[in-house]
């Protein structure tokens, strides 16, 4: 009985990083230029998920998508594009020093 609860808390110790994966994550892993790498996109979740809210992390998601759509913001002169664009930034740069 003991034995199956120990593969019971490891089985789940083990899926629990894949069922908390967030918009990031998600975005990365179907892009072409993660090529699914899962660990390298795992990595950039966990940083959006202490730099980033949620819904910035969607909004940082969907240019996974549309590459454009940050050039859009990035050359916004709209002060809320800009905030977030410096929220991104920093976001980018934590991610890739933690990630390489």
């Amino acid at each position: 009985m003991l034995n199956r609860i120990v593969i019971a808390a490891a089985a789940v110790m083990m899926t629990a990083p894949l069922a908390m994966s967030g918009p990031i994550d998600s975005a990365c892993v179907r892009s072409d230029r993660a090529r699914g790498n899962a660990p390298l996109c795992s990595c950039i979740q966990r940083v959006a998920d202490k730099t980033l809210s949620r819904s910035d992390q969607r909004r940082a998601a969907s240019f996974f998508r549309d590459p454009h759509s940050a050039q859009e913001v990035r050359m916004s002169k709209s002060n809320a594009d800009n905030a977030f664009w410096a929220r991104y930034k920093r976001f980018a740069g934590t991610a890739e020093a933690y990630c390489r």
